[in-house]
């Protein structure tokens, strides 16, 4: 298949996108489709957020160079997903999701096993940075599948649904660490990851067909590649898009480095982490649960730019409280929550907004693009994260940056004009298209 037949992207198909399902059917049903997905993308929060209260005991068990340093764990994970992003999109364009999503679940099993058995934190962190690489795989090619069947509003939809489902994880993953670490050794934690990948890897054998037609796949050839991400890349609107979100979600990435040190060493309260990260998770959970009733009647850009404004307004509140009243845990989390929330409804949206003018090259579209937004925004929270000195004053000042920064993307993402565009519709306006 030519590739100069199969892509188009334009501004006017970007505004032509369809909100309707193919035609292929699957055999397994919505609700399992919807957990599946879920399952397989949570397999990243599950190998981050289980590590957050083992981050210091890891650090000093290996002998890290600083306290700040056991951030790394977290921080070589997310540079890896950003790095592997690259690698599984045009994979799954020429073989399949399904062959990719097997081997990549198989990898993750068996180098989750290595960080177990490693004795040397600098080893830990070069198998973490090629955990991430191979856990890029489910992250990347799940939004494939998605793009298969939808596009459109409707793909923010269903993956507003997918996620939170996901969100599941990120609730109980903290805990699910801290309870590992009580009965046994935080080694342990990556043994349970190994185990969950190897029941995600049987799951997906038995039931999930593959969703890319013979007549869809893309040969495997530089040329190809590299003129597919140029076509990517001369999306304007696309790439503005995925930069805005990058952005947004290094302010999440920048919490989750400093997280546990701040409830730790700023609140002296380090055992209430899993549950004030759980509380943060539900409220992000619940944002999405909002999004997939909403974005139909809205569209996904109205959505999407009102939580922005709203993101900076929590933003600018969290600040002030880590100014005026830096020792009140409690201040803290209310604007913290409401911030974190809004990503929820800023995260799918952006996505689904980024890939709908390329469904005919899904899987690299999303894999050049999520490697993008995983290495920026893991370098941005590795700078909120880095900063920290006692207080949670750079964290909540990163978040404020960072939503500043968003907003200013979308400015030239959409030339100035925000929540409504003259003479489109859908995705671009709010109202039903075809």
């Amino acid at each position: 298949m030519a590739l100069g037949a199969a892509v188009d992207v334009t501004e006017a198909h970007y505004q032509s996108a369809r909100s309707i399902a193919d035609d292929q059917s699957l055999p397994l049903p919505h609700i399992e489709f919807v957990a599946l997905m879920a399952g397989l993308m949570a397999l990243t929060a599950l190998a981050i957020d289980s590590m957050l209260p083992a981050l210091q005991q890891i650090g000093h068990d290996l002998r890290a160079p600083t306290a700040n340093s056991a951030q790394f764990i977290i921080t070589a994970f997310l540079m890896g997903i950003g790095v592997g992003s690259i690698i599984f999109g045009p994979l799954s364009d020429r073989y399949g999701r399904r062959q990719v999503l097997l081997w990549s679940l198989f990898a993750y099993a068996v180098v989750a096993l290595a960080c177990a058995l490693t004795p040397d934190f600098r080893a830990l962190i070069a198998l973490r940075f090629a955990h991430g690489i191979v856990c890029a795989a489910p992250n990347v090619v799940c939004i494939a599948v998605i793009r298969d069947r939808l596009s459109g509003d409707a793909m923010a939809r269903l993956s507003s649904t997918v996620f939170m489902v996901f969100m599941i994880v990120p609730i109980i993953a903290p805990s699910i660490g801290q309870g590992i670490l009580a009965l046994s050794h935080w080694r342990a934690i990556f043994g349970m990851l190994a185990v969950m990948s190897m029941i995600m890897l049987a799951w997906l054998y038995a039931r999930l067909p593959e969703t890319l037609a013979d007549n869809r796949r893309v040969l495997l050839q530089p040329a190809i590649v590299a003129r597919s991400w140029a076509a990517v890349l001369r999306n304007r609107l696309a790439n503005g898009y995925v930069l805005a979100g990058s952005i947004v979600q290094g302010g999440l990435y920048g919490y989750l480095t400093s997280g546990p040190q701040i409830f730790d060493r700023v609140y002296g309260r380090a055992a209430l982490f899993p549950i004030a990260f759980a509380i943060i998770a539900l409220g992000l959970a619940t944002a999405n649960f909002v999004n997939s009733r909403i974005v139909m009647r809205f569209g996904a850009r109205r959505v999407a730019h009102t939580a922005v404004v709203i993101y900076i307004i929590f933003g600018l509140l969290q600040l002030l409280v880590a100014v005026l009243i830096p020792t009140s845990i409690i201040l803290m989390m209310v604007p913290l929550t409401v911030t974190m929330a809004m990503i929820g409804l800023i995260g799918a949206n952006f996505s689904a907004i980024a890939m709908t003018p390329f469904g005919a090259i899904a899987g690299t579209a999303s894999s050049f693009q999520s490697a993008i937004r995983s290495i920026v925004a893991t370098l941005v929270g590795m700078v909120i994260g880095m900063q920290f000195n006692g207080t949670a004053l750079p964290m909540a000042a990163g978040f404020l940056l960072c939503g500043v920064g968003c907003f200013i993307m979308l400015l030239w993402a959409e030339r100035g004009k925000l929540w409504t565009r003259p003479g489109t519709a859908g995705l671009l306006g709010g109202a039903a298209y075809h």
